[in-house]
């Protein structure tokens, strides 16, 4: 069985990228607290790339910005590539087949979908993965032991609960 659940905050506006074949995803970042605090006393995190595709892309792109706090639910997926320096990349990531809004943030971009999506993505590129690269600097951007997304949360009291006979 190959099945992720995770809820995080995503760490910038998820962009919309159109492929040549006329299909559209989208790629981004969520960043999970972990349930722990360091010697240091401050909570870290991990970072997860997520990818999602047609409507489900657009649904997220048009309604999540940096920071808010979504719930997903797919499967991983790992792959490989050759970067230009000739290594050999390994790459897993989440591709979502289900998300919930839980706290939602307007992206700073907002507008219409044209406006949203990549200029260097209008055509596809077949052999890097598109926005890897971006999300790993800036999950590595940040110095070990601190996160800038360390908010903590507390889900809505959603759950209905049955006594056990």
């Amino acid at each position: 069985m190959n099945q992720v659940g995770l809820v995080g905050r995503i760490t910038k506006d998820p962009v919309l990228r159109k492929l040549t074949e006329g299909r559209i995803h989208t790629s981004f970042t969520l960043a999970i607290n972990r349930n722990y605090r360091n010697n240091e006393g401050t909570v870290e995190a991990d970072f997860v790339l997520c990818i999602a595709w047609g409507k489900l892309a657009e649904r997220i792109v048009d309604y999540c910005g940096k920071g808010s706090l979504v719930g997903v639910n797919g499967r991983l997926q790992t792959r490989t590539y050759t970067n230009k320096d000739n290594v050999r990349i390994y790459s897993t990531e989440v591709l979502i087949d289900d998300v919930r809004f839980y706290v939602l943030k307007t992206p700073l971009n907002k507008g219409s979908n044209e406006k949203r999506m990549s200029e260097g993505s209008k055509i596809a590129e077949t052999i890097a993965p598109i926005g890897f690269g971006e999300d790993q600097q800036f999950a590595d951007s940040f110095p070990k032991g601190t996160n800038e997304l360390t908010s903590e949360f507390e889900l809505p009291k959603t759950e209905v609960t049955f006594p056990i006979r």
